[in-house]
């Protein structure tokens, strides 16, 4: 059998007219464990992939690779992401349907789970009280230094009547100056804006920016509401490689409270019974009160576990440069036995530094069962106990502290 447009099999005796006619040999070695396009041909030129069973192996029925296969632009990553590949006529490896001890099973048999994808659910698993879902896709040029941006679509927005006419305003914060805005799309609750954008940015400040998306609803007398937002750190990881990552994120509300004296923090607690695991994410601040030229500040948060009042562990957030909005989305875990809890508080801190200075405290906050903590605090604990193994968000005032 001849390949389609790739390098002709030649038979293995003479006298033979055709490969097909002969058993795989020692110039068909590559067809043992890959499709036989792999070897050179073009996947686009060719009708059907072929693979041969090994050759110390009776033949078998070849089976056709299906043509999911082909020409696959996006593959799913850990973290629940998308990644976008270019096409390649001679894909990586661990994209190909491969063949090992384990998997081989009969010849002429289909392997069920060469055949198995991730199902996508994100249109359809909607949490309770979801104001709505963004999907958009990002890409760092390292060399020209842009960021872009493809702002895709949106599902399921909650505007002011059945239907709303959304648009969509993109900040690079710590920069509240500057944006840039999609087209309005008319009449619709589940808009596809299909745009590019770009923002230059340089590498060495790019980590340290925190990309916002406003969904805002359009009235008839063009006045702007705002239907949630979206805020995504561009951390290092996000950007490696260079490869577009498609991505979604569910709408928060704005904060209809003004921010407090110190400012205000957002995290969101959860306790894992069975693993015994306190988990903290430390979303973001917002009215924080520096008290320096802020071009030259760093504020991070410090977690710290305490028991009895006695301290046991901390963590601390990296930095973020010049911002009283900062946003920061980490996760932190410590180990702590349900008898534990009783006795055991969070403490955050918020710390303001510069270079070559010592840092100080802006605020802090502190939450725990009732020994250490009362009103929003003391209720935010009970809830992540409430409900194990989920993550409970809130946000809460900071309180003046002393502490260094």
């Amino acid at each position: 059998m001849r390949s389609c447009q790739g390098p002709q099999l030649r038979p293995a005796h003479k006298g033979t007219s055709s490969a097909r006619h002969m058993p795989p040999g020692p110039r068909q070695a590559a067809s043992d464990t890959q499709p036989l396009w792999a070897v050179g041909a073009t996947p686009s030129t060719c009708h059907q992939h072929v693979i041969f069973p090994p050759r110390d192996r009776p033949p078998g029925v070849p089976f056709v690779v299906p043509p999911s296969f082909q020409d696959r632009d996006w593959v799913p990553l850990n973290s629940g992401e998308w990644a976008q590949v270019p096409r390649d006529p001679c894909p990586a490896p661990e994209l190909l349907p491969h063949t090992s001890s384990s998997n081989l099973g009969m010849v002429g048999t289909i392997n069920p789970e060469l055949y198995k994808f991730l199902e996508d659910t994100s249109e359809t698993d909607f949490p309770e009280g979801c104001l709505g879902r963004l999907w958009f896709s990002l890409e760092y040029q390292q060399e020209a230094e842009r960021l872009l941006v493809g702002l895709i679509k949106a599902r399921r927005l909650q505007g002011p009547s059945e239907t709303c006419s959304p648009l969509v305003k993109l900040h690079l914060l710590p920069d509240e100056r500057r944006f840039l805005q999609s087209k309005t799309k008319r009449k619709t609750s589940n808009p596809q804006f299909d745009e590019h954008f770009i923002f230059q940015v340089s590498s060495k400040s790019i980590t340290q920016r925190v990309l916002r998306f406003s969904v805002y609803h359009v009235d008839r007398q063009r006045k702007h509401q705002l239907l949630g937002q979206v805020f995504f750190p561009l951390k290092n990881e996000t950007l490696a490689g260079d490869c577009r990552r498609l991505i979604w994120r569910d709408l928060e509300a704005e904060s209809l409270e003004p921010p407090s004296e110190f400012g205000d923090l957002q995290f969101c607690l959860g306790y894992n019974d069975c693993l015994h695991r306190l988990t903290v994410v430390v979303l973001r601040a917002k009215g924080l009160q520096l008290q320096e030229d802020t071009s030259f500040v760093s504020v991070c948060v410090k977690v710290s576990l305490m028991n009895h009042n006695k301290f046991v562990k901390c963590k601390k957030t990296l930095a973020v440069l010049g911002s009283a909005n900062p946003v920061y989305s980490e996760t932190f875990s410590f180990k702590a036995d349900p008898a534990e809890l009783d006795t055991a508080s969070l403490s955050l801190t918020v710390l303001q530094g510069a270079e070559g200075e010592k840092s100080h405290a802006l605020g802090r906050v502190v939450v725990g069962p009732y020994m250490y903590a009362r009103g929003k605090q003391l209720e935010h604990w009970n809830e992540m106990l409430s409900k194990p193994k989920e993550l409970v968000k809130r946000w809460h005032a900071l309180c003046r502290t002393t502490e260094p």
